[in-house]
């Protein structure tokens, strides 16, 4: 196992923005690519680094508009590709593009950027593991297992339904826990943090390496616009929330690559951020009655997000894909804070060597 000290981050000029890496394990090391989530950063996998055998190479980005990576902007309309093009740059500047030899992980939105480089740079990767992802139809405002949109301009999807008072807060750098709706750090802890296992980690870290996160249009959320559709919140075209709406973002498309790298799909079944009745859909907000208004069940029903995420990876299984679903009853969101050993574990056991 690596010794945390090994964990450590730099920064990598690459053809699109000065990228901040962390690392861990020898430079001929298996390589394992860790792409984070929304309002984190690299430095989140430390501890599933730790428990990675000595022999793995780990290579965790801060992306675009997180942590000490060059603030350059997000640009929606491309989906996750911003995202996805600037790993495909990283690659290129340490010489592991094109060798089909990294090993792949990704978490929540960090799984979205991995399943759209499939679709562009899809040989370079040997193995996929999904850690709790958003469904390949992107978050918000879609029905079925298929995907299907609930209206033509994707209301309740995107910026416009980020909450002012956090945002506030995360610009500010605000530690405390003052107003629970707002906290940054109770929130975190709620939804994606590290639970019961919150002894053996270090929270004030996680804590600082979200507060990096950039706020603005550009960034976090993203800037708004509106709809005749309740809730009158519809996406932007800037920014990282708008970046996974369904009107920019669909990677089920990876169900007809030729070639399929094998796809891990770890998930804990107490997620409250990825679920069929995720506490941060708008519309599942409205069928609780947390929004007024809400159309009903046939206009905008709750975003099915496993269903989705379990009918495209069905589909690439019997398209000649390799995939295994492991469920945790007793797990949430934080997966590679709350449990990292089993996440390690998971990765281990497709890593292609």
């Amino acid at each position: 196992m690596h010794a945390m000290a090994d964990f450590t981050c730099s920064m990598v000029s690459t053809d699109r923005l000065e990228t901040n890496v962390w690392t861990s394990g020898p430079d001929d090391g298996v390589p394992l690519l860790l792409v984070h989530g929304n309002l984190v950063t690299g430095g989140w996998w430390r501890y599933v680094a730790d428990a990675l055998p000595e022999d793995v190479r780990v290579i965790a980005p801060d992306l675009r508009g997180f942590g000490r990576t060059e603030a350059k902007p997000i640009d929606a309309t491309r989906g996750l590709g911003d995202m996805a093009d600037d790993v495909r740059a990283l690659l290129e500047a340490l010489g592991l593009a094109d060798t089909g030899t990294v090993n792949a992980a990704g978490w929540s939105m960090g799984c979205g950027v991995l399943m759209q480089y499939l679709l562009t740079h899809g040989d370079d990767l040997a193995s996929l593991t999904l850690v709790a992802p958003i469904s390949p139809y992107g978050f918000g405002g879609t029905k079925g297992p298929d995907g299907q949109a609930c209206s033509d301009d994707f209301v309740a999807t995107g910026a416009g339904g980020a909450a002012p008072e956090f945002v506030q807060r995360l610009a500010a750098g605000d530690t405390s826990e003052d107003d629970p709706a707002s906290s940054v750090r109770l929130i975190m802890r709620q939804f994606f943090g590290a639970r019961d296992n919150v002894v053996n980690v270090d929270e004030d870290f996680l804590l600082d390496e979200v507060l990096r996160t950039r706020t603005g249009s550009d960034f976090y959320p993203g800037d708004g616009a509106t709809s005749a559709n309740w809730p009158t919140l519809a996406p932007g075209e800037r920014g990282v929330l708008n970046s996974m709406s369904p009107k920019y973002y669909n990677a089920a498309g990876i169900v007809d690559l030729a070639r399929k790298p094998p796809i891990t799909w770890l998930r804990g079944a107490q997620d409250q951020v990825i679920s069929d009745t995720s506490m941060f859909d708008l519309a599942h907000l409205g069928q609780l009655g947390a929004i007024p208004g809400w159309p009903g069940e046939d206009v905008l029903p709750a975003q099915p997000m496993n269903e989705q995420i379990r009918a495209v990876l069905d589909t690439y299984r019997a398209r000649g894909g390799v995939v295994e679903e492991v469920g945790l009853d007793n797990a949430a969101h934080g997966l590679p804070v709350e449990v990292p050993e089993i996440v390690a574990a998971t990765i281990v056991s497709r890593l292609v060597r």
